[in-house]
């Protein structure tokens, strides 16, 4: 997974940077119960609400409990975080 990634489900659950698993649960909720197909008639939007909940939950689960640059660069080793390094 990449930072970009991250970021990008982030946004989508309308999340800051430092949450908890139960801060993913809870917004998840939130935002099922209004854009709920049945309800909302947007099936595009809670397929994308549905992605980004699986990938935060898959990324806290397997990783971490925050979500700042610093330590999904060290997590996930992109471009970005081989700047630390010289070479």
């Amino acid at each position: 997974m990449e930072t970009n990634i991250i970021k990008e489900a982030l946004e989508i659950l309308e999340l800051p940077p430092f949450i908890t698993k139960e801060d993913v649960k809870n917004r998840y909720k939130e935002l099922a119960k209004k854009y709920h197909p049945d309800v909302c008639k947007d099936a595009n939007k809670m397929a994308k609400i549905n992605g980004a909940y699986r990938i935060l939950i898959d990324y806290i689960d397997n990783f971490k409990y925050s979500f700042d640059d610093d330590e999904i660069n060290k997590q996930l080793p992109s471009i970005n975080h081989n700047k630390n390094f010289r070479f």
